[in-house]
């Protein structure tokens, strides 16, 4: 049988804004901040789709209309927790087996 460790990385942003807009922020303008160059698509990206609700996926759509759907949401709990999958592998593509794909989770907190 072999083991595989599990490795957390954990990391902290502190915004000057009320819990509602980050989350918001956070949620409704993803392609905002997801650099433009990370790109599984043969186009480049006219948005970054966000659903918002567990089920949803996160995915981007090309100028030609293709679309990569490159994660998956797991919770939604507005204003205060996201999570979700990250599909990508090692290799920079889609990763089709659940069982070796990543989780993020964003917390947002009150200072």
């Amino acid at each position: 049988m072999t083991q595989t460790a599990t490795a957390v990385v954990r990391r902290q942003i502190v915004v000057e804004a009320p819990i509602e807009r980050a989350f918001a922020v956070f949620t409704e303008r993803f392609g905002d901040f997801k650099p433009p160059e990370h790109n599984l698509l043969g186009s480049a990206i006219a948005e970054t789709v966000f659903e918002p609700r567990v089920g949803g996926h996160i995915y981007d759509r090309g100028v030609d209309g293709s679309e990569c759907r490159w994660a998956r949401v797991l919770a939604y709990e507005p204003p205060e927790r996201v999570v979700f999958s990250w599909d990508i592998g090692p290799q920079w593509q889609i990763e089709t087996e659940p069982d070796n794909t990543s989780e993020v989770e964003v917390q947002c907190h009150v200072a």
